[in-house]
């Protein structure tokens, strides 16, 4: 038996490390969760039926505040592990745990799907024993970045808990619903962009109901539905007529689910995007001026994608087998 350490900082870490760790311990591993008070990781996690131990906070107000809270975390999760050192740590790249893991001898698996995030690459990436990635992401991306070894897999991260999902929160919606996701403006690879969210969201009333889910502000919008509670992305997308996002998790989960899904920044022409794009789950990518036009086709339609699921592989077997790995090596050495 091994003791593995997952640390989740988002929403959507928080889904992927329930689907690893319900793996581990189905197969006798001891499994400690960590976590953040953040807008969705403890109600996510409470959804899904994880007690994580939560260590520390996001503070995104200025780079001093984040620096802190992020020099905190670490001493508090060293704190945690210091006379129990875990086997092996696993994270969607979260600085905290690869500063500590790093720090306290224990190998790094990580997953990763933004390229694009650099302060956090830097940050993780040169840190890990192992990075996997969809195949999506050219190996180059991550070498540049300092990665000893990339091992790939046939899909995206989503499927790892879309492929066998049930939806756990209903919704009576009032058809068709929208489902527009905010982006994600106080992420260190967003700093500086405008945010056009709520803008485009009144524009697509004159389709339907708009459900806003906002990041941080749930405040009532004119014109809009406005969650005043946590909203389960891959449940709501399940109900929804489409939806339309800056790029991200919802809108993977949404394709692949077979609802059709607008991404529509910059940020959103990703490599994973475009892979399943090209796959021909009903993920298209557009600008904002042109989304309405392409909503008006879209809207309503559903799209079976069974069979292209199928075909996707989940990375939770290369994690468990890839982690396993690297917790036996440093058994050996130790």
């Amino acid at each position: 038996m091994m003791r593995i350490w997952y640390d989740a900082c988002t929403g959507k870490h928080i889904r992927y490390g329930v689907a690893i760790a319900k793996r581990f311990r189905k197969n006798g591993h001891d499994v400690v969760f960590t976590t953040r008070a953040h807008p969705d990781t403890v109600s996510l996690a409470k959804l899904l039926g994880e007690d994580p131990v939560v260590l520390g906070k996001y503070a995104p107000s200025s780079l001093s505040n984040r620096l802190e809270e992020s020099a905190k975390r670490m001493v508090a999760l060293t704190q945690l592990f210091k006379d129990n050192v875990p086997d092996v740590a696993l994270a969607h790249q979260s600085v905290e745990l690869c500063r500590v893991a790093f720090g306290l001898g224990i190998p790094i698996v990580l997953t990763a799907d933004t390229p694009h995030a650099e302060a956090v690459n830097r940050l993780t990436v040169p840190l890990a024993k192992v990075l996997v990635t969809s195949e999506a992401i050219p190996n180059r991306f991550y070498k540049h970045y300092g990665a000893q070894e990339i091992v790939q897999f046939r899909g995206v991260d989503e499927v790892a808990w879309i492929k066998d999902f049930k939806p756990l929160q209903s919704f009576e919606f009032k058809a068709p619903t929208i489902v527009v996701r905010q982006m994600e403006t106080r992420a260190s690879y967003a700093l500086g962009q405008e945010d056009d969210s709520v803008v485009l969201a009144r524009k697509l009333t004159a389709l339907g109901n708009v459900l806003f889910i906002s990041r941080y502000d749930r405040t009532c919008k004119e014109g809009l539905i406005v969650g005043e509670e946590f909203t389960d992305s891959a449940s709501v997308v399940a109900d929804a007529a489409m939806v339309v996002s800056a790029g991200g998790t919802i809108s993977r989960e949404a394709a692949l689910q077979g609802v059709p899904s607008i991404v529509v920044s910059g940020i959103g022409k990703t490599y994973v995007n475009t892979y399943l794009a090209r796959k021909g789950f009903p993920l298209f990518i557009s600008t904002a001026d042109k989304a309405i036009n392409l909503a008006k086709g879209l809207i309503g339609k559903r799209y079976d994608v069974r069979s292209k699921l199928a075909k996707l592989e989940s990375p939770i077997d290369i994690i468990e087998k890839t982690a396993l790995q690297a917790g036996r090596s440093k058994a050996i050495k130790g």
